[in-house]
């Protein structure tokens, strides 16, 4: 979950350390641009854990005691002396921040998140979204049913009602990964239609994800075929989806494993039809 706004909401009452991850070298906790707030009593956020973090809260400390103290950077080996078994290298980036940094700390810290489009407002839809609401994603959840989406969701996550719902896939921000499970096998197949077309003109869409069995799959695989999409086309299509070996089918279980398959394929290259 993004803790900016919590950083924002308590620099309100309090000055506080940031500590970034400025660079790092081989085998390491966290990547750059991670970040910890230390302020006196409390933290936000996490460069790592362990002895690294304990140091790092340590040093912040006692930066924030020195009205006056200069950003500065700081070199960790995580090897013996630190009791970490990494092996590699970070820098670690102190600042003092306060209130007055709040326009700065929004754009500097805001996470890059990759584009989903989720199409379904069922239980595996809102259990996806309680799971993607916490991880580096911006969502467009989309249905043709009115009412279907709660009155609160994460930040992240934007609301669309399109009907007819395969509609919205012109408008999907370019290297969306989509998610097709509506409350319907012919809503279904409009939107994996859409979304194949769209492939073949932009080649913009790196994962393209359909809820359902092999069975399923052979189904729409023999009906898309008679429209006229190749074997090279249909083989950009994931279904069933999610991570294998989890035979599990409950909803908040299918969530997890078709957001650890998102993250998996994060950052693969679009595969143009």
């Amino acid at each position: 979950m993004n803790g900016l706004p919590l950083l924002v909401a308590q620099l309100a009452k309090a000055d506080a350390v940031l500590v970034r991850v400025h660079s790092s070298r081989g085998s390491v906790p966290r990547e750059a641009g991670a970040w910890m707030a230390v302020f006196a009593d409390s933290l936000l956020g996490t460069v790592g854990g362990g002895r690294l973090e304990l140091d790092a809260i340590g040093t912040a400390r006692n930066h924030l005691l020195q009205l006056d103290g200069v950003p500065f950077t700081q070199r960790y080996v995580l090897g013996p002396s630190l009791g970490q078994c990494c092996g590699g290298e970070m820098h670690l980036h102190y600042e003092r921040v306060s209130a007055q940094d709040r326009d700065s700390l929004l754009q500097n810290l805001q996470p890059s998140r990759a584009p989903v489009a989720l199409f379904g407002g069922g239980h595996v839809g809102h259990a996806l979204v309680d799971v993607l609401g916490r991880l580096p994603f911006s969502v467009d959840w989309i249905d043709s049913r009115d009412e279907i989406f709660p009155r609160q969701v994460p930040d992240n996550v934007r609301c669309e009602h399109s009907d007819p719902v395969q509609a919205a896939v012109t408008d999907l921000a370019p290297e969306s990964r989509v998610l097709i499970m509506s409350f319907s096998h012919a809503e279904d197949l409009e939107i994996v239609a859409a979304c194949l077309k769209r492939q073949r003109a932009k080649g913009d869409l790196p994962y393209i994800g359909l809820i359902g069995s092999k069975t399923k799959w052979a189904a729409f695989r023999h009906r898309l075929e008679a429209r006229g999409f190749t074997a090279t086309e249909l083989a950009h299509v994931t279904c069933p989806i999610g991570v294998s070996g989890i035979h599990d089918k409950r909803p908040e279980v299918i969530a997890v494993a078709v957001a650890a398959q998102l993250l998996q394929a994060q950052h693969e290259p679009t595969a143009t039809a």
